[in-house]
């Protein structure tokens, strides 16, 4: 059995039920101190359902309409297709929101690190879905091929607003993988030839988007809506399988990789295949023992689990 190791810091990934930036900034800060690196503003407001804001992006452009959801899906949703006789040939989005959420909430976050109540070697910290996401969640299966390169450039476009308007020592860009393990577990519409391949490729692609003196990271995700995940994961291979993909596909450093661990899961099987992970010495792993619905008891067990487990790198 291996040898117990204390966590080496705390990572969160996005949302934080606060009321704002400026209160998850003074909130977090107060009780994780020295033990956080970034510091994410929480997505409070109307991005409180990480991507469902997309919705009026998707609602307010002209070539599209809205279609009931399926009562029966994961997350109930309204879904998105082409207006009769719109123009495929075209199709842009402007502005996606992310960025100005960015920019606003930096000016908040530099205000209290000018005045002490954020530690100086803080970075701010800001979360965006991978293009991919909001097409697949909210586009109907026949029409995201129109829709996706329209998206990806938007998206692509808010990165640059956001490493255009912050420092870049200040800055940490993390990407949200989610959409794609609904793919890799077959729940989800894909027109990837080759799954496990395409999705790689993508979020290497958008990683290297990011400027190199930029921080960069990775939260791996199987949902949390009503805190059920869509499927559950047998274990950890898939994470490791994408993790490692990023890893040696990325032309510059990967600064953290974070993956989650499901609230009844506290035994080895789950953790095993973490001894197959390869990460470079720079990047920090972070595992998501900590749940909302089970209390200290739970992130303690789960705590323990990880702890007696044989990871192949620092976390």
């Amino acid at each position: 059995m291996p040898d117990q190791q204390p966590p080496r810091g705390v990572h969160l990934n996005g949302s934080i039920p606060l009321a704002n930036a400026e209160e998850v900034f003074r909130v977090t800060s107060s009780i994780l101190g020295e033990h956080l690196h970034r510091i994410p503003d929480g997505e409070t407001g109307v991005r409180t359902n990480w991507i469902g804001w997309q919705m009026d992006v998707l609602a307010r452009h002209p070539s599209l309409e809205m279609i009931p959801p399926d009562p029966t899906a994961y997350a109930a949703l309204p879904h998105f297709k082409m207006r009769p006789g719109a123009s495929t040939g075209d199709f842009v989005f402007d502005q996606l929101g992310y960025a100005d959420a960015a920019l606003s909430s930096y000016a908040v976050f530099s205000q209290l690190k000018q005045a002490g109540v954020l530690p100086t070697q803080y970075r701010f910290q800001v979360s965006l879905p991978t293009p991919l996401a909001p097409v697949a969640a909210f586009i109907v299966d026949d029409e995201q091929a129109i829709v996706q390169p329209a998206y990806d450039r938007a998206m692509v476009a808010e990165l640059d607003r956001i490493t255009s308007g912050i420092p870049h020592t200040e800055l940490a860009i993390q990407w949200d993988v989610a959409v794609e393990f609904g793919l890799l577990e077959g729940v989800a519409f894909t027109s990837y030839a080759h799954v496990k391949t395409g999705i790689i490729e993508q979020l290497v692609r958008l990683g290297n988007q990011v400027p190199v003196d930029v921080e960069l990271g990775y939260h791996l995700c199987y949902g949390d809506a009503n805190h059920k995940h869509f499927v559950e994961p047998e274990d950890t291979t898939k994470l490791v399988d994408v993790a490692n993909g990023i890893s040696a596909g990325l032309k510059r450093s990967l600064n953290w990789i974070s993956m989650p661990v499901p609230r009844n899961r506290s035994d080895e099987a789950y953790f095993a295949p973490l001894k197959n992970v390869q990460l470079h010495p720079e990047t920090e792993l972070y595992l998501g023992l900590v749940h909302f619905t089970d209390g200290v008891e739970g992130t303690r067990r789960r705590i323990e689990a990880a702890q007696r487990s044989e990871v192949a790198a620092p976390y």
